[in-house]
């Protein structure tokens, strides 16, 4: 029967992705028959789920293609008790422990519904779930780091700390520092003003095992922090311990940053998430709406998933305004009730685009759209058109070839002109202020 199992892999491998096959069905191995089922192991209790949710049907279906009266699938944990089930799940090792008031040794608290089994994985973040899954279990010992890229609210936050909630769950005595880029350069410029910086470089280099680091691109021109990272990364890596990064931007992507921190940023797995589909949007409001005991309607759950196309946040944001105006006015929840939400966040959540910046830059200093675009090195030009640059690439999440592309300028000049713009910003209170003002018309959709 192992010979059967073995076949039967081998068309599996023929109808999954590689990586994929490779995560979930490589590891598994033939046990034994056990009346109309062959019983093959899983080497933990996430590759189970994962492998009963996303395959199971595919497997039974070419058990019955391969004959004989087998034709139903068990699968176990290998060389572990099985876990006890509650209402037709199995409850992990992790959402057993006593995790309501532990505290990681640094950094900031992990949020205790950000692990593994509370995310939804789709064909958007197939892969970055995989990665973070054998990142986090040690499964591909040569792997010590990951870039997880996204624009905000797609779940790069939520997959991070799941890998610290998975490692220190499994109780290696692992230390786990989940920290911002914005947190790490303030504790440095506080260890370096303190005069205690051999203390900082010492609780990074020696006491951690696994890093976090969020929002990497906000270390974009701090010299200082990026030269000490690079440092801290080395010893690190070197040692073998694991780190893993988070960001909206590639690092090639990342302005004013060192070809040393980038070379390191570069040096791992890098992993993208898409926006969810229409069904994994389905998927992540039915679960949430199950959590958190709310009754919606599949019509009133899939118009939501049709309308909040932008990011999770955005679907959250419509689950819970329909249930809170439900509460509030005394009315069913319906799809009528939904289009008034739908409308109100629609308003809320103005595109924001390179061409509506350039509009806004215009206005406020007086000049044409094709005097922005064009060649004129006039001061009264070039000071909006940077402007408009650094605005662009600050509230969107287009590449700088783009941004470049979009007032007749190359990728160096559009780096150059944001360079430029932060320099003064740093010097002139008034230019400060005036682009600040700039930005809040912008996040408020006024433009």
């Amino acid at each position: 029967m192992n010979e059967t199992w073995e076949e039967i892999k081998s068309e599996l491998k023929n109808q999954i992705p590689d990586h994929s096959f490779k995560m979930w069905i490589e590891p598994l191995v033939f046990e034994t028959l056990e009346n109309n089922a062959m019983v093959i192991s899983a080497p933990n209790f996430f590759s189970r789920k994962r492998v009963l949710d996303y395959y199971g049907e595919i497997i039974e279906r070419e058990l019955i293609n391969a004959g004989g009266k087998v034709s139903r699938l068990k699968i176990i944990l290998s060389g572990k008790k099985e876990k006890p089930v509650k209402n037709g799940f199995e409850i992990s090792q992790q959402l057993i422990l006593p995790m309501m008031d532990f505290q990681p040794q640094n950094g900031r608290k992990l949020r205790q519904d950000f692990t593994f089994d509370n995310f939804v994985v789709g064909m958007n973040n197939d892969f970055a779930y995989s990665a973070a899954l054998s990142l986090a279990s040690r499964r591909e010992s040569n792997q010590h780091s990951l870039y997880l890229l996204s624009d905000t609210g797609m779940g790069k936050s939520h997959l991070s700390q799941a890998i610290g909630h998975h490692i220190l769950s499994h109780g290696k005595g692992e230390r786990v520092y989940y920290i911002t880029a914005e947190d790490f350069t303030n504790e440095m410029v506080r260890a370096f003003r303190q005069n205690c910086l051999d203390k900082f470089k010492q609780k990074y280099r020696d006491g951690c095992d696994v890093l976090l680091l969020e929002d990497i691109h906000f270390l974009t021109g701090k010299d200082r922090t990026q030269s000490e990272l690079s440092l801290t990364l080395d010893y690190l890596l070197d040692a073998r311990k694991r780190v893993i990064f988070s960001s909206c931007m590639r690092p090639n992507e990342i302005p004013k940053l060192s070809d040393q921190l980038r070379s390191r940023l570069s040096c791992g797995l890098i992993s993208p998430i898409d926006p969810p589909d229409f069904r994994t949007r389905v998927r992540i409001l039915t679960k949430k709406a199950r959590e958190k005991g709310y009754e919606l309607p599949m019509d009133v759950i899939e118009y939501l998933a049709n309308e909040l196309t932008d990011d999770i946040r955005q679907l959250e944001s419509g689950l819970i305004g329909v249930v809170a105006k439900s509460s509030l006015l005394g009315v069913d929840v319906d799809i009528k009730l939904a289009e008034s939400v739908v409308k109100t966040i629609s308003q809320k959540q103005k595109k924001i685009t390179v061409e509506a910046i350039k509009r806004l830059v215009c206005k406020e200093f007086n000049v044409t759209e094709k005097d922005i675009v064009s060649s004129s090195r006039k001061h009264s030009i070039v000071r909006p058109r940077q402007v408009a640059m650094y605005l662009s690439r600050r509230y969107t999440d287009s590449p700088l070839q783009v941004i470049g592309k979009s007032f007749n300028r190359y990728h160096a000049t559009a780096l150059h002109s944001i360079g430029a713009v932060e320099k003064e910003i740093k010097n002139n209170g008034a230019f400060q202020k005036q682009v600040e003002i700039l930005g809040k018309k912008i996040e408020l959709g006024n433009f």
